[in-house]
């Protein structure tokens, strides 16, 4: 499993029976690319419900917190309600 699939999975697995879109972004940011991927993800889960957009967000870096940084280099979060 590559690097985008393994994270694909693991948004996944942390917002079960959620909409979990994952886009690889990486091409629109040449040069500095080796810093490592550009994501764009949108999450519909039925546990945002009662959050704030700040902690929803959270709920993201928390998931990705080894990731980002080392395979992330950027992300687009966007979260929804069902």
């Amino acid at each position: 499993m590559d690097t985008f699939e393994a994270i694909l999975q693991k948004l996944q697995d942390n917002f079960p029976g959620g909409d979990v879109t994952l886009e690889n972004t990486s091409s629109q940011h040449r040069g500095h690319n080796a810093c490592g991927l550009h994501l764009k993800t949108t999450i519909i889960y039925s546990g945002f419900a009662g959050k704030s957009t700040v902690d929803r967000h959270r709920m993201v870096h928390a998931v990705l917190k080894e990731e980002i940084g080392r395979e992330i280099h950027a992300i687009t979060i966007t979260t929804e309600i069902p």
